[in-house]
């Protein structure tokens, strides 16, 4: 089957890239996919009316749109759309983005998954991960962490992790806090153990994929 993948920054297309191969197996031997990474995640738009320039990229302003794009899209079997849930409240925010997918006509096969509160919490999921790529890291900070919380994770990764912690990332401003995530999904990304990790929203991004692709087999 061939799958489209969305995801809301380019740390997250990293990340996933780095996982799907090991989930899927090669690429097409015999699925196929393709990530594609926007500037944001934005917000879903009343009435499910693109109202947003396609040229900002903002992932969920302009979903109604790719959705019904894919659902037109010979090819196509599949969309997945993984996203941070930040501080919304993810039953609510999964609801309403199932109701988007529904409304759409006609309707791709859509998986929506999302990390809690951000995708760093995955890497938190995997302490031996984590910890091989940064074995400096401080580990009365990495022990603060509460798995899949809503804490201000990046920034408690950065504090863990990074000279200066995440004052110092705030302080440079943009595009050091794009950049600084980006290495991570760079240098954790490839040691995430698909087993050993203890988040419950990787688990459950894991675990859809691969029902996703079993279904078609």
């Amino acid at each position: 089957m061939h799958i489209e993948i969305l995801v809301e920054d380019s740390s997250g297309e990293k990340l996933l890239e780095s996982l799907l191969p090991r989930i899927f197996g090669a690429q097409g031997d015999p699925h196929t996919w393709r990530v594609h990474s926007y500037k944001g995640i934005g917000r879903i738009p009343r009435g499910l009316n693109t109202g947003g320039d396609p040229a900002k990229r903002i992932l969920l302003d302009q979903l109604p749109r790719l959705l019904r794009g894919y659902g037109n899209t010979p090819g196509v079997d599949a969309v997945v759309v993984v996203l941070d849930s930040d501080r919304r409240n993810c039953v609510d925010f999964l609801t309403e983005l199932k109701a988007l997918a529904t409304g759409c006509n006609p309707a791709p096969n859509t998986l929506f998954r999302i990390a809690i509160e951000e995708m760093e919490a995955w890497y938190f999921g995997d302490r031996q991960a984590l910890t091989a790529a940064y074995p400096r890291a401080k580990v009365e900070v990495l022990n603060r962490y509460a798995q899949d919380s809503v804490c201000g994770t990046w920034e408690l990764l950065a504090d863990a992790v990074y000279p200066g912690g995440s004052a110092a990332i705030k302080k440079a401003g943009w595009p050091l806090p794009g950049q600084v995530k980006h290495e991570w999904a760079e240098k954790i990304g490839p040691l995430l153990d698909l087993e050993r990790n203890v988040s419950p929203s990787f688990g459950k991004l894991r675990d859809g994929l691969r029902r996703l692709v079993a279904e078609a087999a």
